[in-house]
């Protein structure tokens, strides 16, 4: 076993409202500076859309991730040998349209117009090029549904949903929708990782945050090609490529990042899991109908003492495995199992989980009424105006009985809520439900707690950096420490 730390992130999208709180603080830290205003490594999608860049999901044009090749797993963009026949020509790589052009306005002439009968306005100016540009699109261009024939209906999950439940979604009196934010997923197996030729992208051993060293980039941009989720941007400034950080200056001081201390609507959770690293590429390997299980698998579990034990000899500190049996994430992920990846049918297995929106919970229309009442259980589920397989599609790599159970977990306890809220719910009704989900009342009511009364550090448990390992953190320790350490020791004095 090659146990190591992983900081890992849940994102409850019942709880989102989209105000994109998280975006401007991340917006505000990171990337407020020259070539990076288009990037947003934190941005909230509306769905069902596009999203941000147009169509990232669809894999026929990016070529992102990893796909199974008989017994072997191999990225869909060309890797570090072959991938030098497209340094110089990509045709697989987002280009500016995809995203937007990234603009500012002609404020001289607001400031400086004369007297006149007429407001004077201000031209949009292109950031690039410096002339007048026609804004066409940005990063939340379909926010909150706008313009739904362009873009909610070229939704690339909704391919294989029924004409039907598409028209219940569509009809503009019974449009559905809901909040996505993304950010990096911090990877287990990360694809660009795999695909930089120069080296430069790394997953920290100590949290498994990945990083672009800066230095030894070269703007090949195979990564931006190579990530599914398309956060790696470049930026044309620098000649550099850039991503999501994880704002680990914060994380190794025990403080929670930027676009998670800033979000209103608390849906965010971040934690510690444990993990098996001999497993990654196995599990990331297996037929597409398992990945969800065999991702969930490879945590591990930090209250088993062979668990503890091997953590501790591969280097593992105390804090940490106390911060991972502390974790929310483990208990949304593990222990109750209501979390899922977003595409893991990409195989980078992603450190990021969702808990899968319930709402709207009214169902489809029939005979132009809606239909909110039901003999069956799960009835609301099965009917919801919002398809499970679009959830699936989103979540479980296609499968919709792994949204079916999440769906009906988070439903108990709703009725087990509403039973000791309200009392107005047959005892049969309560039982019926714990049965099918395996849940108690003591589970839900931790359920509950988790999403609804949480405090700031139950949501965030983080543990802080170890002095003894700041080095190894901020630069490449070879020439600084050699072997010290490091499972042995040569005599190499430690230099801070």
């Amino acid at each position: 076993m090659d146990i190591r730390s992983q900081i890992a992130m849940v994102f409850h999208l019942d709880k989102c409202i989209g105000c994109h709180t998280c975006s401007i603080a991340c917006k505000n830290i990171w990337t407020d500076r020259n070539g990076a205003e288009y990037m947003w490594w934190n941005n909230v999608e509306t769905k069902p859309g596009t999203g941000y860049p147009t169509k990232w999901e669809d894999q026929k044009i990016y070529k992102g991730g990893w796909v199974k090749n008989g017994d072997k797993l191999e990225l869909r963009v060309a890797g570090k040998p072959t991938g030098l026949t497209k340094l110089y020509h990509n045709p697989d790589m987002p280009v500016m349209d995809d995203y937007y052009e990234p603009w500012t306005y002609d404020y001289d002439h607001l400031f400086e117009a004369p007297a006149d009968s007429d407001q004077p306005t201000a031209t949009t100016i292109s950031l690039v090029t410096g002339e007048p540009v026609d804004v066409k699109g940005g990063p939340n261009w379909d926010d909150d549904l706008s313009g739904t024939p362009d873009y909610a209906r070229n939704d690339i999950n909704l391919n294989n949903i029924s004409a039907e439940d598409q028209e219940s979604m569509f009809q503009l009196e019974r449009m559905t929708m809901h909040y996505l934010p993304r950010i990096c997923n911090h990877c287990l197996n990360p694809s660009c990782v795999a695909a930089c030729p120069s080296g430069a992208i790394y997953k920290r051993g100590e949290d498994g945050v990945v990083l672009i060293n800066q230095e030894k980039c070269r703007a090949w941009r195979l990564c931006v090609t190579s990530c599914p989720y398309k956060k790696s941007y470049y930026n044309w400034t620098s000649g550099k490529s850039e991503k999501c950080l994880l704002c680990y200056p914060r994380l190794e001081t025990g403080q929670a990042p930027a676009c998670m201390h800033s979000c209103v609507g608390r849906i965010r959770y971040l934690g510690v899991l444990l993990y098996d690293a001999d497993k990654i590429k196995e599990y990331a390997s297996c037929p597409n109908n398992q990945i969800i299980d065999r991702q969930m698998d490879i945590y591990l579990d930090p209250f088993s003492e062979k668990v503890t034990k091997e953590a501790k000899r591969n280097g593992i500190a105390d804090s940490t495995i106390d911060a991972a049996r502390e974790s929310p994430v483990y208990k949304f992920v593990k222990d109750w199992k209501i979390a899922l990846p977003l595409h893991a049918e990409f195989r980078t297995m992603p450190s990021l989980f969702y808990v899968p929106s319930m709402l709207p919970v009214i169902g489809k229309m029939t005979n132009g009424l809606y239909e909110s009442t039901t003999e069956n259980l799960w009835g609301k589920i099965e009917d919801s105006r919002l398809p499970v397989q679009y959830l699936a599609n989103l979540f479980s790599a296609g499968n919709p009985d792994k949204i079916k159970e999440v769906l009906k977990k988070l439903m108990t306890v709703r009725y087990h809520r509403r039973k000791v809220t309200v009392n107005d719910i047959d005892d049969t009704l309560i039982n019926d439900a714990f049965k099918t989900t395996g849940l108690t009342a003591d589970i839900a009511d931790a359920i509950y707690r988790l999403t609804s009364l949480i405090k700031y550090d139950e949501r965030f448990v983080i543990p802080p950096a170890h002095r003894e390992e700041a080095i190894e953190m901020i630069e490449s320790t070879d020439d600084r420490k050699g072997n010290t350490g490091l499972g042995g020791n040569n005599g190499t004095r430690r230099v801070f």
